[in-house]
């Protein structure tokens, strides 16, 4: 600790106005933000609490070596003092230029630093008074007008939270003022990830992981998928657990994927092939799917969209495809049914994943298609069949978990033979049962099926066949 007094010392700066010493410019910024749709939307009170107590202008110079420099030299007295009331600017024609090389119009480089001649601006221009040029950068401002005049505004800006006072609003004052409106139209911000402590991860704390480690160990998609999970504008603890759980969802798609493809379920199978209840039923559902994925995507909850998608893949995998995997071997208009709603599905559902888990998507989508997942159409729900039954697919589902979960408590496995099973289940459903009887019968590996209608929730009773001796 130094216990030497500290001494003041007063130098030339440059600021911008920001609003901290005009009012009518603080306003001004308020609306700015108010043109901009903020996700989540709370986050736009963080940057009107910024801007409302804001009480001096934007110091944008840095006593730095490196650096944007300020385009600025002064002239020189006899005295070698600089005049700094009527500074040498450059023409805008003639930017960039770098003061401490370029010499200023009327004079010389042999002039540099003499009395009578000129010096440069020892300054440079602070982080963001450059990154808030992003948007223009990047949009071809002053080098591309064609460019420039499709993309600015430019349609989203994400980053994080603890940036909103600084960069964001940097950047919405440089737009303000160069351009009269707002950098872009929407501002998504994402929180932190943060360790198991909820303390923010970094380097300095020592509690940061390694990137390229967890990338090599679980795969991109699977770092993606965890990603993908963190909702817009909150933090997210990191846990290695939740990189398996990716992986396997990644893994899970290949299969499937193999499985579906292997059934030659791609060669010209249509829509109008679809014929049986459960099928069609199970392409409604994803239709549904479809348009809450949809949704969600167009108001960037991202996070929602993976968990409609994820949520029926997991019930497809698990049950329709276990369900109907037998049928699907065969050759008559019961198994091209089957066939072409798998592949119908395969292509929707990697389509939904595209965008979180793009490498895996691209793999199995290149193993029956041409061109590449990610410039494919984003899917609609006018593309499946219409008219099917939801429930048909969800009541097969719960009578297939009731058989399982019977094999399961014997401790037998899942393709141990069932002898006899009575499905009771309410009038309206029984229909929906009888409807998927031969998909029930081939999963479930059930010798005798009976359904009866009954009172209450659905029930199975499960009677195991004999297991062979030997």
């Amino acid at each position: 600790m130094c216990l030497r007094p500290l001494e003041i010392v007063t130098t030339r700066q440059w600021y911008i106005r920001n609003g901290g010493r005009d009012a009518d410019l603080r306003e001004a910024l308020l609306a700015r933000g108010r043109e901009i749709q903020w996700v989540p939307e709370h986050m736009r009170h963080r940057y009107e609490n910024w801007v409302e107590g804001l009480n001096g202008d934007w110091l944008i110079s840095r006593q730095r070596f490196f650096g944007v420099p300020f385009p600025v030299w002064y002239r020189l007295d006899d005295e070698g003092e600089p005049d700094y009331t009527e500074p040498l600017l450059a023409p805008e024609s003639a930017l960039p230029v770098d003061p401490s090389s370029d010499v200023p119009e009327g004079f010389t480089e042999d002039q540099r630093g003499v009395p009578g001649g000129f010096m440069a601006d020892p300054d440079v221009m602070d982080t963001w008074a450059t990154s808030s040029l992003s948007p223009q950068v990047a949009s071809g401002w002053d080098t591309d007008p064609e460019l420039f005049a499709h993309v600015f505004p430019m349609d989203q800006r994400p980053q994080a939270h603890d940036i909103i006072r600084t960069w964001l609003f940097s950047t919405v004052v440089r737009a303000h003022f160069e351009h009269h409106t707002v950098p872009w139209t929407h501002a998504t911000i994402s929180g932190f990830v943060v360790d198991p402590d909820r303390k923010k991860m970094s380097k300095s704390k020592g509690n940061a992981t390694t990137p390229i480690d967890v990338l090599e160990r679980y795969g991109t998609d699977a770092v993606r998928w965890r990603a993908a999970g963190a909702r817009p504008g909150a933090d997210s603890p990191f846990d290695e657990a939740q990189m398996k759980v990716g992986r396997r969802l990644a893994i899970k798609i290949l299969n499937v994927g193999k499985f579906v493809l292997g059934l030659g379920a791609s060669a010209g199978l249509s829509a109008e092939q679809v014929t049986e209840p459960i099928d069609r039923g199970l392409l409604s559902a994803l239709a549904q799917v479809v348009d809450e994925a949809t949704a969600a995507m167009d108001a960037y909850n991202y996070t929602r969209a993976l968990e409609v998608a994820e949520t029926f893949f997991w019930s497809f995998c698990d049950d329709y495809v276990e369900l109907v995997k037998t049928r699907a071997y065969g050759s008559d208009a019961a198994a091209r049914s089957a066939q072409a709603t798998l592949a119908l599905a395969l292509s929707v559902q990697l389509r939904l994943f595209a965008p979180v888990l793009p490498f895996v998507a691209e793999e199995v989508w290149s193993w029956w298609q041409s061109g590449s997942v990610h410039r494919a159409l984003w899917p609609t729900a006018t593309e499946l069949p219409t008219g099917g039954d939801t429930a048909v697919p969800a009541v097969a589902a719960e009578a297939l978990a009731a058989v399982r979960k019977a094999k399961s408590e014997a401790k037998q496995s899942m393709r141990a033979d069932v002898a006899t099973a009575t499905v009771t289940a309410p009038a309206a459903q029984v229909a929906l049962v009888e409807a998927v009887r031969q998909d029930l019968t081939n999963s479930g590996r059930i010798q005798s099926l009976t359904v009866v209608a009954g009172e209450g929730p659905l029930t199975v009773d499960v009677v195991l066949a004999e297991a062979p001796e030997g």
